[in-house]
């Protein structure tokens, strides 16, 4: 098991790079589905998640190829590119995933309540309509290349492996 959280001081800094990230992390997602499918074949899983501070990659399985699939999430990670299609396609699906949480009034309940109790947090209406407004692929380019350029890690690896 193997996870790591790169942690960034310029996701909460805005409400537009909230949602710059979230579509970072569903764009970089997206691009590791090929090429980690035969991973996932080989009963090792991945997980990416657009924490609140920041990326968390998380990875498990049989210890002899897990270095290999953690070193793909870092190679796309690092070469990060994608097309204005892709683009399109992800800023449309987080519209909707908003947009339902929006609607459900026990999410949107407990999003301003810890609104109300977090220092610096950003709503999901703040989210919503920052991504309504519209985003550029200039203004992605930039955020991940700030991203990567101000990171902090935190790492755990349990089980079979050695220093």
């Amino acid at each position: 098991y193997v996870r790591f959280h790169l942690i960034s001081p310029l996701i909460q800094q805005s409400a537009e790079n909230i949602v710059l990230f979230d579509t970072f992390v569903n764009i970089l997602s997206h691009n590791l589905g090929e090429p980690a499918y035969e991973a996932d074949v080989a009963q090792l899983e991945y997980k990416l998640v657009a924490g609140e501070y920041g990326l968390i990659i998380r990875v498990k399985g049989f210890n002899h190829k897990l270095p290999l699939l953690f070193q793909l999430i870092i190679d796309y990670l690092s070469d990060f590119s994608f097309t204005p299609a892709v683009f399109e396609m992800i800023t449309e699906q987080l519209k909707k995933t908003y947009y339902n949480i929006l609607i459900k009034p026990e999410t949107l309940a407990k999003d301003v309540r810890l609104l109300i109790l977090e220092h610096g947090r950003w709503s999901m209406i703040d989210k919503y309509q920052t991504l309504m407004k519209g985003l550029s692929i200039d203004a992605l380019s930039a955020f991940v290349a700030a991203f990567k350029s101000q990171l902090f890690v935190e790492g755990l690896v349990q089980g079979n492996f050695t220093s």
